[in-house]
């Protein structure tokens, strides 16, 4: 046992480490009651005058009067390990356990279930680290997209190529679980403490791989280039999966196919799988100079060299629709991210420095299936037709952009003007109307909340910012509904899992849920011989 006190602060120039003796003088406790202090968690608070925020992990000798402590004071909690307790259940296993998809809830799976002695088989439909990074930069350079591995596909999924951001918004004790996971195969040490961690696009590479490597000596398997082809439902169960032009005696199968798997959604729907639509948004990339974002929010600190790049988060809300910000990448990259010929898809990506001149983030706006008629696969068919329009507007390839002023006013077109910003889509950005990309309902809530930023972040909406189309990837459009066990209605074998069937929203909840997906499945199945 051990508590967590809360709201400790220390200025820029001294020491983080000073806010374990705070902690233990707001406690009123001496050096003898503690067994360990720490620091926990460190955040910047840039409200007034910016300062650090920590949370201190504090284990005493006497675990009575933490639960006392933790009771009378609202700055201070349990700690809750991120420990794993199965009971293993002793259902035979009538095949191999499969996993569809090796980004991160696949991966956190698969580990799970290899490090309590399943040895599951691992399917991805992309290739492996070093050739999917050889296809992607071939990409970005202006080659041919490949349709098995990109931005989408590939060992570690979408969340490859992006900042790497560990933040979420799930309260569980796994997180820990995966950070310190994380730190083990090669992530910094410092995202054990950050508020908001993130690895940087070119660190996680070699954390995966490490990943990878640890299931492969534990007895599990990954085989990539074999996406998931064809499953065959019989009595209740998925009697049989399609693989590599074969058909494989199925114990177990984990959907982990991640947000971007539309032809995946297709295949399970004719094959007799309940999809339901799901809520999910689409927008556009905004890019700014990150220097006038980090003197926007840190005023005169800006500059100082105890602080990181700054980052924002914003909300709005009209007529029952969300706008927000999403997948902020200080120092950062706009990427193209298709996984289909014909199609213009952005995303934002940084490396661990966070270096770029550059800051950029999604602006979306929230859809809801009543949107489209509500059938299934009206929402991935929606984004589709956004994908291939903006492929149309931006011509050559290039990705379709507009000042955000002249977005907002309501302009056609307009010239792009570099003056401040030079976008950083590789492939080359065209002057576009934007207001014509998207619908409406879609267009008109987004230049709204860009007014609405603009007054919470000066020049946030001008400054020469410059918005590029289309962002489309942000969450999965469908979800397949399971049970309290996890499973699918239709099938006891069949555990949905992650950000592509509905059950997560990043890095770290896939990666949880993957955890928890590994669990159901060992506590209704003996490990195999």
């Amino acid at each position: 046992m051990a508590i967590i006190i809360s709201q400790i602060k220390t200025t820029l120039d001294e020491p983080k480490e000073n806010a374990a003796a705070k902690a233990l003088s707001a406690l009123r406790l001496k050096p003898g009651d503690i067994e360990e202090v720490r620091l926990y968690k460190s955040s910047v608070d840039a409200r007034r005058e910016v300062c650090f925020v920590h949370s201190v992990y504090v284990r005493m000798k006497d675990r009575q009067r933490e639960k006392r402590i933790a009771e009378k004071r609202p700055d201070v909690r349990l700690y809750e390990p991120g420990e794993l307790s199965v009971k293993r259940g002793g259902e035979k296993l009538s095949g191999n356990i499969y996993i569809a998809g090796f980004g991160p809830a696949g991966m956190f799976c698969a580990l799970t279930l290899c490090e309590f002695g399943y040895k599951p088989v691992v399917l991805e439909r992309g290739a492996d680290m070093d050739s999917r990074i050889k296809a992607v930069e071939g990409y970005w350079g202006g080659g041919t997209l490949d349709r098995a591995s990109n931005v989408q596909f590939g060992e570690g999924g979408a969340g490859t190529f992006s900042d790497g951001k560990l933040t979420t918004r799930i309260n569980d004790p796994l997180c820990s679980r995966v950070l310190e996971r994380l730190v083990e195969f090669g992530a910094p040490e410092e995202i054990l403490t950050q508020a908001k961690p993130h690895i940087g696009t070119d660190r996680l590479r070699g954390v995966v791989k490490n990943l990878r490597q640890r299931i492969l000596e534990l007895g599990g398997e990954v085989r990539f280039l074999s996406p998931l082809e064809g499953i065959s439902l019989k009595g209740g169960k998925v009697a049989e999966i399609t693989a590599d032009g074969a058909e494989l005696p199925c114990g177990a199968l984990a959907l982990a196919v991640g947000h971007s798997a539309h032809d995946t959604f297709r295949m399970l729907l004719q094959s007799g799988v309940e999809l339901v639509p799901k809520p999910f948004s689409v927008g556009a990339r905004i890019e700014h100079l990150q220097k006038d974002i980090d003197l926007a929010l840190y005023g005169k600190y800006a500059g100082h060299p105890a602080l990181p790049p700054a980052e924002y988060q914003l909300s709005y809300h009209e007529g029952g629709r969300g706008v927000y910000t999403f997948c902020m990448c200080p120092g950062g990259y706009v990427v193209a991210s298709a996984s289909e010929p014909g199609t213009t898809v952005t995303n934002g990506m940084s490396y661990f420095d966070r270096a770029g001149s550059n800051a950029n983030s999604a602006v979306l706006v929230s859809v809801e299936p009543e949107d489209f008629c509500g059938s299934p696969l009206s929402g991935a068919e929606f984004i589709q037709r956004l994908e291939r329009r903006a492929f149309e507007l931006g011509r050559s390839g290039r990705a379709p952009a507009q000042m955000t002023r002249d977005f907002i006013s309501g302009s056609k077109a307009g010239s792009l003007d570099f003056t401040r910003v030079e976008p950083t889509y590789s492939l080359g950005v065209e002057p576009a109307d934007l207001g014509g990309l998207f619908p409406e309902y879609i267009a008109a809530p987004m230049r709204n909340g860009l007014r609405y930023f603009d007054r919470r972040i000066k020049g946030f909406s001008d400054s020469g910012s410059i918005l590029t189309a289309a962002e489309t990837r942000s969450s999965s459009p469908v979800r397949l509904p399971r049970n309290e066990a996890g499973y699918a209605f239709c099938a006891d074998n069949l555990f949905p899992c992650g950000e592509g069937c509905g059950y997560a929203g990043g890095i770290m909840s896939a990666a949880v849920d993957g955890i928890k997906t590994a669990v159901r499945i060992m506590e209704k199945y003996a490990p195999g011989e």
